[in-house]
Formats: C-alpha cells, structure tokens, sequence
C-alpha cells in the first residue's frame, strides 16, 4: 500500500485483501477491517463515515497492517485486541482463554432469571475462562455471592484481573470441576463446558483452531464433562437449586436425558439467538 492513503481508500484495500485471504463475505471483511483501524485509531467506527477523506499517517498505516496481517492469518480479533465485549463490558482475553461469545449471555440470562426472586442468592461458575458468566452474573446481582473456578493458571489470573478492574468481589480459584469447592448450599450452578467432540472438523476451521482445545474438546462424543457436572452439582445445590450450562446446537435432547438420568425436576433447554439449542437447566431437590 502507498505510505499516504485517506480511510476511505485503506478500508477499500484491506477489505478486498482480506476477502481474498479468507473468502470472507464482503461485510464480514469490512466490520474486522473497521474494528481493526478504529483500535490504531483509537475512535468509534461512525467516525470513519464522517471523515472518510481524512489521510492517515504513515505510523497509523504500518500499526495497522501489523494488525490486518495477524486477521489474514486468521488470528481472531479478540486475541489480536486482547479484548472482547461481552454483557455490558469488555474483558480482557488471551489465548489461555475461550473468546467470550454472545450466545453465552444466554447462559447469563437464563442464570439470572432463575435467582430473580433469591435475596442474596450463592452462585458457582464452573470453568469460568475470562470471568464471563460469573462477572455478569456479579454485575447484575450485587448482594449475591459469586464464586468462580478454572483448571488452567493462566484462566484464574485473567479472570482475576478483569475482575478487579471491573470493581467486582467474585472469588475465583484454580479447580478441577468441585475439587476444591467448600460450599454446598449454591442455590444456582452455571457452566460453559468443553462439548465438542475431538473428531469434529470444525476444530480445524475459523476461530477454533487458535482457542485451547482444553477448553473445546471433551470425550463421550463431547458429553463427558456434562455428564461429570450433572452428577456432581447434586452434591453442591442447596435443594431446589438450579444447574444451567452451555453446550453445542444439537446437543439439547441428550443434555435433557443427562439431567433426568440424575434426577433433575423442570427440565428445559433454551435457544440462542439464533433460534437454535443452547443452554440445558433443571432443578435438583434432595
């Protein structure tokens, strides 16, 4: 590209790079083209539209094609920003971390609906990543108590950070699962478990490939972490408490049938935005 070009012209070359890089549709090429420059900018994207003509410097042109070069690769934009809007904030991600998607405020919606009429209700987060789920969760309720655990060392201390920096009190650990729980009166338990099966080819495509794969794949076909958890969570629900976690779009009717084979009460399964299969609740009683 030349050293001086105005927005208008390098949003026009690096959408038609990227379309060829990645067979993108062309609005999918020009919404990362536009996040990309608006980051090196440091502005909103509507400011593009309003100064289109406005001619960049030579520094803004090379961070930006620093930038545009890791997309072409097929880095995904969270881990090229280091961050990824999720509820009403941004989190800071890594590659240590799933990337926050927005199918997951399902998760959040479901979660908070089901201690809508708890006073200060105890949650437990299980396999938190970034803080997603919990940190919404701790955001919406503040009189609740909010618990979240991760396997991975480098998980905890992002979730840490972003949950200081959110001016949040959830207390996160390191835990394989309930290893290290202490409570057992939760009365709501939300999960994002790995449940994709390690022969899926999509593990091979798009963003997937550069997400750890700790954090994607589980045995039994992808059920085996859900299975584990469905078990499990009775020990820890206060009776009458819920167990909610996410899992793939044609995973409902088995995740029903986990949750009844030990012995949940008001089993759904909730849709995603989409219109398809994403999160499975049922209430256990002792």
């Amino acid at each position: 590209m030349a050293n001086k070009l105005t927005i208008e012209q390098l949003i026009k070359r690096s959408i038609q790079q990227l379309d060829l890089a990645h067979s993108y549709s062309g609005e999918t090429a020009k919404l990362d083209v536009e996040i990309l420059l608006a980051h090196v900018l440091g502005v909103n994207i509507p400011y593009f539209y309003t100064w289109p003509e406005k001619e960049l410097s030579t520094d803004d042109i090379e961070q930006f094609l620093v930038l545009l070069n890791q997309r072409m690769e097929g880095k995904p934009i969270a881990y090229i920003l280091g961050y990824q809007a999720f509820w009403a904030f941004d989190l800071e991600v890594s590659d240590s971390t799933l990337i926050p998607r927005a199918d997951t405020e399902i998760l959040v919606e479901t979660g908070l609906a089901l201690i809508d009429a708890i006073e200060a209700p105890k949650v437990l987060d299980l396999g938190t990543g970034t803080g997603a789920v919990a940190l919404a969760l701790a955001y919406e309720r503040k009189k609740s108590y909010v618990e979240a655990v991760d396997l991975v060392e480098d998980a905890v201390a992002l979730a840490k950070r972003n949950n200081e920096k959110l001016g949040l009190n959830v207390q996160i650990q390191q835990s394989n699962w309930f290893a290290s729980i202490q409570t057992n009166d939760f009365n709501l338990i939300v999960a994002n478990p790995p449940y994709i099966d390690p022969q899926d080819h999509h593990l091979d495509q798009g963003d997937l490939r550069f997400e750890p794969r700790t954090a994607l794949i589980s045995d039994k076909n992808g059920y085996a972490d859900i299975e584990l958890i469905a078990d499990q969570a009775r020990q820890y629900l206060k009776s009458g408490g819920w167990l909610a976690f996410e899992h793939g779009f044609e995973q409902g009717n088995q995740a029903r049938h986990i949750l009844a084979k030990y012995g949940y009460q008001s089993i759904e399964t909730r849709k995603d935005y989409g219109g398809n299969d994403r999160v499975t609740l049922g209430a256990y009683f002792k």
